[in-house]
């Protein structure tokens, strides 16, 4: 048998350790490599994931109604509660982000406010229509049962993608107002509240026409009807006639026997979809058919889905309902939250 030479030994056993180094360098790093699917890059969910990039010196203190508490949570925390509560998830993910941006504007334009003296002491808002509605986790987490996952990453996407944002006029946030369903047209500010505000004026909406709220129809009682009006139709056959509609097209006056009534008055006091209405008696009752629903003044959430069915961007939907606004960056206006609080 033929002996092996040492200086032949070292040199294989050299050659075998370089072939070696490198995979003993690489596999116990192979795990983090950039090459894995984006969804599996983590753990954290999508509240740490708002948290890390969010200012959190910026609180909200919201009035929970239910347990007469105020749960202070950072700003894009809000922003994700109150656009789960506002908007359906299965909208467009832009009519989202235009959501999403305008209860930012919303919020931020209140906390910049003197407090609210009908709020309890320390709160900025409720969590109730009269402000914005805003539902927590635990809330969504019942109302969306197995949906919550995926309702909830695209909620969160939407807020995420517009962090940092919110709408101005001539440098100030502005009151971001939005409603349910149009009649194919957003209201005047002025033909619902008594100032005028040059962005909230009345632009066309066809968009609403596919909206489940675009027609409804209420039938009550003559006996009701003259009750919560304070209006007397006996031994007539008119209801009241319609004598002014507004630039939006919804009822703007009515006369009944003598009486000059607002549509906004009508709507609140009947408890109206919309103040677009028309109505007539049927034996009796009263029959009235309304179209869209809510105030009609600012942004269509139902609008701008249909806006953003057609391929257009939030960008597009909120200058489309808030004239000649600007999307701003948050800074300046944090800066001045963080020194308020």
């Amino acid at each position: 048998m033929k002996q092996i030479k040492p200086i032949v030994v070292l040199v294989s056993i050299f050659f075998v350790v370089v072939l070696l180094i490198p995979t003993v360098l690489v596999v116990p790093f192979a795990e983090n490599t950039s090459e894995k699917p984006t969804e599996n890059r983590g753990q954290s969910t999508e509240k740490e994931e708002l948290a890390s990039s969010a200012d959190p010196s910026v609180e909200v203190a919201v009035y929970r109604t239910q347990t007469k508490q105020i749960e202070k949570l950072p700003l894009e925390e809000y922003i994700v509660g109150v656009v789960a509560a506002e908007m359906p998830a299965e909208f467009e993910l832009e009519a989202l982000k235009a959501q999403s941006l305008a209860a930012r504007t919303y919020i931020v334009q209140k906390m910049m406010e003197n407090p609210d003296i009908t709020l309890p002491k320390g709160a900025h808002v409720t969590d109730t229509v009269d402000y914005q509605v805003y539902l927590s986790r635990a809330d969504l987490k019942k109302r969306w049962a197995e949906n919550y996952d995926w309702k909830m990453k695209k909620i969160t996407q939407a807020v995420k993608e517009t962090e940092g944002q919110i709408l101005t006029y001539k440098n100030e946030p502005i009151n971001a107002t939005f409603f349910s369903t149009s009649n194919g047209y957003t209201e005047d500010s002025e033909s619902y509240w008594s100032n005028s505000i040059p962005y909230l004026k009345s632009v066309e909406s066809h968009w609403d026409k596919q909206s489940p709220e675009f027609i409804n129809q209420k039938i009550m009682s003559i006996a009701d009807f003259e009750h919560k009006l304070g209006v007397n139709i006996k031994g007539t056959d008119s209801v009241g006639k319609i004598t002014a509609r507004t630039s939006g097209q919804r009822v703007d006056y009515v006369e009944i026997n003598g009486d000059k009534i607002t549509g906004k008055e009508i709507r609140e006091k009947l408890d109206l979809h919309s103040a677009d209405f028309t109505w007539m008696k049927q034996g009796n009752n009263i029959v009235i058919n309304t179209k869209g629903y809510g105030h009609g003044i600012g942004m269509s959430q139902y609008g701008a889905n249909g806006m953003a069915i057609e391929g257009k961007t939030y960008k597009d939907i909120v200058t489309h309902y808030y004239t000649g606004i600007a999307i701003t960056p948050t800074d300046q206006y944090v800066a001045q939250l963080t020194a308020k609080q």
